[in-house]
């Protein structure tokens, strides 16, 4: 079977597979936040419209807690231990063996739930989608890499987020026979359209030529290399997310060049970060390392008609916002390129109005979340032998 690839229009949704039963594994679930968990979370959302789907997560206590919600069956798994940021259900081997599913979802990193499964003994037909490799955790990564790859050889399908990230992960080198891409989907329409007059406070607050970036203050970010550039760009910078380096951060913008460059305006919840993504002229994305694997937060800014500037690392970033057709994309870790090209942006409207276009385009194309469900369902189809 040949699925849309990554370059094609919207597929139409297939006819939903009757009867199939779906198991998704995450590690948690929100309200629990994290890319991840955003991502199961619309997923299963709309999944659920067409399988009979259920989700198992880890809890964030020690009790299980069964509930619907929003029209989701979720079960959490009590943890019994936290290590290494990695929760410990035991109950999650039984959890997997009792059930009934055609298939068996697996979002991966997840030791537990790879362990889980292994445990579990279930014969149902195997799904991964994988992520990212493990990047800073690298000693613990190399003694757990034998269970991942019993897992991914059991599989039957592995779902890569991009093109760039299938061809240079190590570890789906040996499977790039079952790896299929399917990108992140978001609903595209809140980020679409905004209030005009919070738009127009924002503009008030910070001016004409505001430069956005939306992220957890963390080291892949690359943050610090955006705040310099700050000080050969004539706008300012508002940063919305917080995290451990915000002292750091804050510190570094303190800088005599820098004064009233910077704004941290903490975290923001995604239905007032709308405005911003709409005053601003400009996203950035500075990352600088491989643990950003895809970078979301560039759709919500495309699908707001803002050009993106990006970081050419061999990750999926560069996928999702393309050189000189929906931003401009430069060299990590150089605050001199990333000045360069915000400056660009900021004082040529034309071709910010270009990029722009070409950005609300792909979003659409390649990026809802009607898009992803419908290619996820596709290879259900294809997995469980009913396409």
């Amino acid at each position: 079977m040949q699925l849309e690839s990554s370059s094609d229009r919207s597929p139409a949704s297939p006819p939903a597979p009757a009867g199939l039963r779906v198991l998704q594994v995450g590690k948690y679930y929100p309200p629990h936040m994290g890319g991840i968990e955003t991502h199961l979370q619309a997923l299963s959302g709309e999944l659920r419209k067409s399988v009979d789907l259920r989700v198992i997560v880890a809890s964030d206590g020690r009790e299980q807690v069964d509930q619907m919600q929003d029209g989701v069956s979720i079960s959490r798994i009590p943890t019994r231990l936290t290590l290494a940021s990695t929760p410990l259900c035991p109950g999650m081997i039984s959890a997997i063996r009792r059930c009934t599913a055609d298939i068996i979802h697996i979002h991966w990193p997840n030791p537990t739930a790879v362990l889980a499964y292994l445990a579990s003994g279930h014969s149902g037909r195997l799904v991964v989608t994988y992520h990212s490799d493990t990047v800073r955790q690298k000693i613990l990564g190399a003694l757990f890499e034998p269970y991942l790859h019993r897992t991914l050889q059991r599989s039957s399908a592995i779902i890569a987020t991009s093109p760039e990230y299938r061809a240079t992960s190590p570890i789906l080198a040996r499977y790039l026979d079952r790896c299929h891409v399917i990108p992140y989907g978001i609903e595209l329409e809140q980020f679409e359209r905004s209030d005009a007059a919070a738009v127009a406070e924002v503009r008030e607050r910070y001016g004409d030529r505001l430069v956005l970036a939306v992220g957890r203050l963390v080291y892949y970010k690359g943050f610090e290399h955006l705040i310099r550039a700050m000080q050969h760009i004539r706008g300012k910078l508002v940063i919305i997310g917080d995290g451990p380096l915000r002292g750091k951060l804050r510190d570094l913008s303190a800088a005599p060049e820098l004064k009233d460059k910077v704004v941290f305006a903490g975290e923001i919840q995604n239905q007032h970060v709308t405005p911003y993504y709409h005053a601003a002229q400009v996203f950035a994305l500075p990352s600088v390392a491989r643990s950003e694997a895809f970078g979301i937060v560039q759709i919500e800014a495309m699908a707001a008609g803002l050009p993106v500037v990006n970081t050419q690392l061999d990750s999926g970033v560069p996928f999702v916002s393309l050189h000189d057709q929906t931003g401009l994309t430069v060299p990590p870790a150089n605050p001199e390129a990333l000045a360069g090209a915000i400056n660009r942006l900021l004082d040529d409207f034309d071709l910010r109005r270009s990029l722009g276009r070409n950005a609300i385009l792909r979003a659409r194309q390649e990026f809802s979340l009607d898009v992803m469900v419908s290619r996820t369902l596709a290879l259900y189809q294809h997995v469980a032998g009913r396409s």
